[in-house]
């Protein structure tokens, strides 16, 4: 599993975990089934406190992205609920449309970020 973390981010760490593994499994890294590393191994090779492993692992779960099994540990397992994915998201641009917009970003340069970014997951329609 490569993960990078950003010591000096001002990001928190476990968030950093989160969006590499979130990441991860939009540009086909980690498959639906796949087995994450122990919290204890992930811990071990980041060099990160197990408790900040956990809680990624954990908001992670929350989101829909993985489940818990007792026996094989964290797996990914994306719950596909659509609609509530379009609120999240939804939610989410609302705030980075809203910074983009007070340093003068035009909806068409956001138009082709978003196709830039689309084009690294290979996403395709339905």
């Amino acid at each position: 599993m490569i993960i990078e973390i950003d010591f000096n981010s001002d990001e928190a760490i476990y968030i950093q975990l989160r969006n590499q593994i979130i990441i991860g499994i939009a540009t086909s890294r980690y498959q639906e089934g796949d087995t994450l590393p122990s919290v204890r191994q992930l811990a071990d090779h980041i060099g990160i406190n197990m408790h900040t492993v956990n809680k990624a692992y954990s908001v992670l779960k929350q989101e829909g992205f993985i489940k818990l099994d007792r026996r094989k540990g964290a797996v990914i397992a994306l719950d596909v609920d659509k609609l509530r994915g379009l609120e999240e998201m939804k939610r989410d641009l609302r705030v980075l449309l809203a910074k983009g917009r007070c340093k003068n970003i035009t909806a068409d340069e956001v138009h082709q970020i978003i196709d830039e970014i689309y084009c690294e997951y290979k996403y395709e329609e339905p």
